[in-house]
């Protein structure tokens, strides 16, 4: 086919974006399926949208080609676009000129829909090409999430106003207001990875944050949110089963939404607070569940880990703050060995993910079914495994270790900073040191770090202030990895999260020294003769494999660092 026809491909070729084998293939693509052939382009990887729009498409078209990166929008100019139309037409205004608006769209040459802008707006308009992703980016940037609910919404309460009339007032609660918003605010939230989604009141504002790989991130909403506080939590309440009316005391409850053809639990906690009730959704998407595999252990940790959780019996702690992965852990554990010939219950509080073939309860103390009551009675179920969420008294603890006495094969956690403390805790709790030693197979301690973006991560060569964090190590670390920050990751420098672990194995001579109730330095000392690897030293190893910085490791760790022996 001559080159004349496609003049986009033809100035892609002259401006050496693509090849002439490129385009061959995109045409045959575009042949078979049909399409534009700039899309096609970028769904076969051989150019990016920035290369198609700068400014190749945009002088094909003749027009301007406008970027939006980094770009800082006035809010009078942003004020000339209700939120409703910037996100029906999907425009941005970026800048106002002689009574002349200039928005960034992606059908400038459109002019059916280019007058139509122009007579809701009732202004003048120059149209500028921009990137669909862009666009789209820069609406929510300067919008905030369900902007045009709330747009719609506060027309209706100023209707009701003018006519004072309490039926139109109560449309905002109903399900195509309130409830647009809140699987708005949901939709952003999966689509940033985040974990949980905060909604707090305060005096002058609602405000939404997300946690994305850890840290809290407020999310961009309109400044009227708070107005339809009361609206958003009933909706939320409604959803979860719960009761409306009650606004004195916590509350708990769950629900679930479908987005993007995956299924999403939401675990739901109100709370009251003196300028309202504060909302925490938690997002539990069970397609994230991991595979042992896939939990970013090394191959000697990882045969560990199969070797234990095979065991016919025994317990196996999990150790760590909450929040550092040990639940994901635990059910990556379960998935291993759930098979059509065990019997597997789990005590939890609350249950988290829902495991087809699992027999799964939630603690209830106010009617008596504490961990150690459910443990108890699930032992009558003829079990050959079980996991309880935590052990936090000495009943549950003993219990435990009674039922991996009798053959059962027991998964738990303990709220401990190491491994080595996990050993501290159940003796402090009264457990006697001949049932740890006959009973426990491992105590696992676990973080999460979170990776650095690949897309925008520079080296960096080791300060004077890494060395002094680094101590003794300094000499195994010669090049480390920054964040710098990008459009992929947010301008953040991260992009998911990985766990470290610290596996204390029960080998003979730690089962010694705990008889004779050894400290906890000794004890540590012989599992570093023996081979064990610290946090700090796994989270070095990630370090100088380029996956986290230094900085997040020391952040994670903190004072379990440089003064720790090193076995990398």
């Amino acid at each position: 086919m001559a080159l004349e026809k496609f003049p986009l491909g033809k100035m892609l070729i002259e401006r050496g974006v693509i090849t002439n084998e490129h385009l061959d293939a995109a045409l045959r693509r575009q042949k078979e399926k049909g399409g534009l052939l700039g899309a096609i382009l970028i769904e076969l990887g051989f150019v990016t949208e920035e290369k198609i729009f700068l400014p190749v498409l945009a002088g094909q078209m003749g027009v301007d080609f406008i970027s939006l990166k980094d770009m800082d929008i006035p809010p009078v100019v942003i004020a000339k676009v209700p939120a409703k139309c910037a996100m029906y037409y999907k425009i941005i205004p970026y800048d106002l000129k002689d009574d002349v608006l200039h928005i960034a769209t992606t059908e400038p040459l459109d002019v059916a829909f280019l007058d139509e802008i122009q007579l809701v707006l009732n202004t003048k308009l120059s149209a500028h090409l921009s990137s669909e992703k862009d666009i789209a980016e820069h609406i929510r940037k300067y919008y905030g999430v369900g902007a045009e609910t709330i747009e719609q919404m506060m027309g209706t309460v100023q209707a009701a106003e003018e006519v004072d009339n309490e039926s139109i007032l109560q449309e905002i609660d109903s399900e195509a207001s309130i409830g647009k918003f809140i699987n708005q605010i949901i939709i952003e939230a999966y689509r940033e990875h985040a974990t949980d989604v905060h909604i707090e009141p305060f005096e002058d504002e609602l405000k939404v944050r997300y946690r994305i790989d850890g840290l809290l991130k407020d999310a961009k909403v309109p400044s009227n949110l708070k107005i339809f506080k009361e609206a958003i939590n009933s909706r939320i309440k409604i959803l979860s089963n719960l009761n409306i009316a009650e606004k004195r005391i916590p509350q708990d409850g769950r629900f679930k939404v479908r987005v993007k053809e995956v299924d999403i639990d939401l675990r739901v906690s109100f709370i009251p607070a003196i300028y309202g009730e504060s909302v925490v959704l938690r997002l539990l998407n069970t397609s994230r569940l991991f595979q042992l595999k896939d939990l970013g252990l090394g191959d000697k940790e990882l045969a560990i880990l199969e070797d234990l959780i095979l065991k016919p019996h025994g317990v196996v702690f999990l150790t760590g703050p909450t929040g550092s992965g040990k639940t994901t852990t635990l059910y990556s554990c379960l998935a291993r060995v759930n098979t059509e010939d065990k019997k597997i219950i789990t005590i939890e509080d609350p249950v988290e993910y829902q495991l087809k073939g699992i027999i799964q309860l939630q603690v209830n103390p106010r009617v008596g079914l504490t961990f150690a009551q459910g443990l108890r009675s699930c032992l009558r179920h003829d079990p050959d495994i079980m996991m309880v969420g935590e052990v936090r008294d000495l009943e549950t603890a003993q219990i435990a270790i009674q039922s991996a006495l009798t053959g059962h094969l027991i998964f738990s956690t303990l709220h401990t900073n190491d491994a080595i403390g996990g050993i501290a805790r159940l003796m402090d709790m009264g457990v006697e040191p001949y049932l740890i030693t006959s009973t426990v197979e491992c105590f696992i301690a676990q973080r999460l770090v979170r990776v650095l973006c690949p897309q925008c991560k520079k080296p960096a060569k080791v300060s004077a202030d890494m060395v002094s964090e680094l101590g003794s190590s300094a000499s195994l670390v010669q090049t480390v990895y920054e964040p710098l920050g990008c459009e992929a990751c947010h301008h953040t420098g991260y992009s998911g999260r990985i766990p470290i672990y610290e596996f204390l194995l029960m080998t003979d001579d730690i089962r010694a020294l705990i008889m004779k109730e050894a400290s906890s330095v000794i004890i540590r000392d012989k599992a570093l003769a023996n081979g064990m690897k610290t946090l700090w030293d796994v989270g070095l190893e990630k370090v100088k494999a380029g996956i986290t910085s230094l900085s997040e490791v020391v952040r994670v760790v903190k004072d379990e660092g440089a003064e720790k022996n090193v076995t990398m």
